[in-house]
C-alpha cells in the first residue's frame, strides 16, 4: 500500500517525511536545515451536534474527563496535523519545525483549529 502523503510531491527529499522528523522544537538533533521552505499549515473548523452537547452535559454532572469533547477535540487536532503534514510533502519538506496548535472559537459550539510549522529540507549534520 503506498503512501498517499509521500507520493504527492514530484521532487525527491533526501529522507521522508514521517513523524519523527516533526518538532515543537526550533531544530532537529542530529540533522541541519539546508532548505527554509517556508510555512505549512492544517486547518478544520468543528462544530458540537445538538447529541453532543447533551451527553457533554450529562457527563459534566458526574465530573472528571468530558470524553465526548476530548474525542472531538482530538480528531481536529489530529485531521489539522495531516494536513499540514501534506502540505509540506506537496512542497517537498522532509521535516517540520516550530510545530504549534492554536484554536480560536468562531461562535458558540463553532471552533477553528489550526496546526502551523515551518517546513525545511534537512541533512544529517556530520560535524
Amino acid at each position: 500500500m503506498t503512501d498517499p502523503y509521500n507520493t504527492s510531491s514530484s521532487r525527491t527529499p533526501a529522507a521522508l517525511l514521517n513523524d519523527a522528523m516533526i518538532t515543537t522544537a526550533l531544530e532537529l538533533p542530529g540533522y541541519r536545515a539546508v532548505r527554509n521552505l517556508g510555512l505549512v499549515r492544517g486547518i478544520t473548523v468543528r462544530s458540537r451536534s445538538i447529541v453532543g452537547n447533551f451527553l457533554g452535559g450529562l457527563q459534566t454532572l458526574f465530573g472528571g474527563n468530558i470524553t465526548i469533547y476530548t474525542e472531538l477535540c482530538e480528531q481536529a487536532r489530529d485531521e489539522t496535523y495531516r494536513d499540514m503534514v501534506a502540505h509540506a510533502r506537496q512542497l517537498g519538506a522532509n521535516a517540520i519545525i516550530g510545530v504549534r496548535y492554536d484554536a480560536t472559537e468562531l461562535m458558540t459550539g463553532l471552533t477553528e483549529v489550526l496546526c502551523y510549522g515551518t517546513a525545511v529540507v534537512v541533512e544529517t549534520d556530520s560535524r
